[in-house]
């Protein structure tokens, strides 16, 4: 019988092969074509001559730049491939904006000359030139976004932003380092201009600057404006400020004086400088794209409009500028040995952003408070929220480490996800400061207070004074560091903090600093400047939703309670317990809920659907605070936010 069965199964696997042979007889089967030759990767070698780099920017009715690049050739040079940046530091994914191009044509020696784009590298033009040839012209235009869902606008009737490497090429094969540029920009007329670039002249409206590799070119972002107005901050660093209106400009001696403060803390905190001169680059500004960007002497900071004149209304607002200038210490001079690359062709990886981006975090809510950028109680009151964050408000940490969350800006490349809750976002850098903070806790306990991460910062920033240029760092040289701080397990510390999931939240720090996480019906200040501005009320901590003004269902917690009921982003709440939506009506109803038994109703429309949903919640309002566990007594996150410049 077993001999019966086995040659069954031979027979009718021999019928099934035979039947998939003849199936195969009747397919077509192609073949993968050969790719392209690969872009050349980058040599450190200089490149031969100097490119001509001409911008005009004069064109603010239109938001254009019209660019003419000179590129000088080798003689006998036939092939040339000119790149458009990719990889671009500080924005950990491939962002070039490589559709803002246009118009784009190529000469040699005067000759117009046809051009391919490479079919694999998208970004790289491939030029076959004549022979003889000595000079590659490029003419083209950058068209600046005309309205947010086109991208960030960069030009408006009263300023710009113009950043290099968005409206020029450079020849692949060579590291960015050894290409030589000789920038000119023409400008609006009247207008003022701000750079971290040297030897500006001007000839009319015209502005040239010494000729700089092209890494330190893409480096140097310029600002310029009609409402324009530059402090002196002392120690070699400006404020250069470009605003909507005149009258935004006028900030008081006493508020300018904290920019002061901030730039003797962070020279006090790293114990050494890595730039010749610093300019914060400031947009007063609703108009143009916001941004905040490092760059190693400067950077591309956004405020809103009345972030100086509103000053304390917009306390809220004003943490970018500490942020990034931590960032020329930490991202630009040091800088992890994987995210450092010789060109912008060569993907970077974001392994170690929880130290590059997580620890700036950390100082910049340290030298906000004390440089009173910022005041303590908001600097708390981000603790706070950053603590109820991971308490509550990521259900996501139960599967994803803050280590995999570095490769969110590469992923959905920053555009906003339905449940970002269970995702995660880019945590690297919040949750990545609440690891900071807790090692900073266990370092000032275990030397009784003698030593914490401003020991650390020395140690590892504050190398090589007057170095204007790269030391990158490795996951062991981060331990290694911290041990010569403080003995302890360091690298278990990180790898679970930052590697494993499921952990609890991360809260130690807070308290280790003397403060614990507690619950109060109306918001912190940070929590009220934020809301005010967008014009939204977070219920994300009793319902689990964020409402629009109208009701509009702006995020949804996962496994919240309005997600258990089936209220989703982009839902519309159109009245609650038989009512028409209004703030204070919701907040009302939720308030007298908690003294009552009766659940909460809400009438919701979604697309053309109405629906009642019941949600039988008797919490109340509920909003992170932290809160003294020694009141009346100074304790670790105290002594952390106290100023230590003299």
């Amino acid at each position: 019988m077993k001999h019966f069965i086995a040659g069954a199964t031979l027979f009718t696997s021999l019928l099934l092969s035979t039947s998939v042979l003849a199936q195969d007889a009747t397919r077509s089967t192609p073949m993968a074509p050969p790719l392209p030759p690969a872009i050349p990767a980058a040599r450190d070698v200089p490149y031969a001559g100097t490119i001509g780099l001409k911008i005009d920017a004069s064109d603010t009715d239109r938001g254009v730049y019209r660019v003419t690049e000179t590129i000088p050739v080798a003689a006998g040079t036939r092939d040339l491939i000119l790149l458009q940046a990719g990889w671009l530091p500080g924005n950990h994914s491939e962002t070039g904006p490589f559709a803002s191009l246009a118009d784009i044509h190529f000469y040699a020696d005067g000759k117009e000359i046809a051009w391919v784009r490479d079919t694999v590298a998208v970004n790289a033009f491939r030029l076959v030139l004549p022979e003889g040839t000595r000079q590659v012209t490029a003419k083209f235009v950058h068209t600046s976004p005309l309205q947010n869902s086109e991208g960030r606008i960069t030009m408006t009737q009263e300023m710009l932003n113009l950043q290099w490497e968005k409206m020029s090429l450079y020849p692949a094969g060579y590291y960015t380092r050894g290409i030589q540029v000789k920038p000119t920009v023409t400008f609006p007329k009247g207008w003022t201009v701000y750079t971290a670039l040297d030897g500006m002249a001007k000839a009319g409206d015209a502005v040239t600057w010494n000729a700089i590799d092209f890494e330190r070119l893409v480096d140097s972002p310029v600002f310029a404006g009609i409402n324009a107005q530059r402090w002196d901050l002392g120690k070699g660093v400006s404020m250069d400020v470009v605003a909507d209106e005149p009258n935004l400009l006028a900030i008081t001696p006493d508020h300018m004086q904290t920019y002061r403060n901030l730039v003797n803390e962070a020279l006090t905190t790293f114990g050494a400088r890595h730039f010749d001169h610093y300019d914060f680059l400031l947009a007063l500004t609703d108009r143009m794209g916001g941004i905040g960007l490092e760059h190693h002497r400067s950077s591309e900071n956004q405020m809103e409009p009345k972030t100086w004149i509103d000053w304390d209304k917009m306390d809220w607002d004003r943490n970018v500028i500490p942020h990034e200038f931590v960032h020329s210490w930490n991202g630009k001079f040091r800088r992890p040995a994987d995210l450092w690359t010789p060109d912008y062709q060569q993907p970077m990886q974001n392994t170690l952003l929880w130290v590059y981006e997580g620890q700036t975090q950390f100082w910049g809510y340290v030298l906000a408070a004390r440089s009173g950028i910022q005041t303590r109680d908001t600097v708390m009151a981000m603790f706070a929220n950053a603590v109820a964050t991971y308490a509550e408000g990521t259900p996501g940490r139960a599967w994803r480490s803050v280590e995999d969350t570095v490769n969110a800006p590469q992923l959905n490349l920053r555009k906003p996800l339905p449940y970002s809750s269970l995702t995660r976002n880019e945590d690297y850098y919040v949750e990545g400061a609440l690891t900071w903070l807790e090692a900073d806790q266990i370092i000032r306990q275990g030397t009784r207070g003698a030593k914490g991460l401003d020991d650390f910062a020395r140690a590892f920033f504050g190398i090589r004074d007057g170095d204007w240029g790269e030391v990158t760092y490795t996951f062991d040289d981060v331990v290694n560091t911290l041990n010569g701080v403080y003995p302890y397990d360091w690298a278990s510390f990180l790898r679970t903090r930052i590697y494993a999931t499921n952990q609890p939240a991360p809260m130690k720090g807070v308290e280790m600093a003397g403060y614990k996480l507690v619950w109060k019906d109306k918001p912190n200040s940070y929590s009220k400047g934020v809301t005010d501005d967008r014009k939204v009320l977070d219920l994300t901590y009793s319902l689990g939703i964020v409402l629009g003004k109208d009701g509009e269902v702006k995020s949804t917690l996962w496994d919240g309670r309005a997600f258990n009921a089936g209220i989703v982003n982009g839902a519309k709440v159109v009245a609650i317990n038989g009512r028409a939506y209004d703030e204070d009506v919701m907040k009302d109803t939720i308030t007298a809920a908690k003294t009552g038994k009766a659940p909460i109703s809400l009438l919701v429309k979604r697309g053309e659907r109405y629906e009642t949903v019941v949600i039988d919640y008797h919490g109340g309002l509920r909003y992170p605070w932290l809160e003294s566990t020694t009141p009346g007594k100074p304790n670790g996150l105290d002594r952390l936010l106290t100023a230590r410049a003299k």
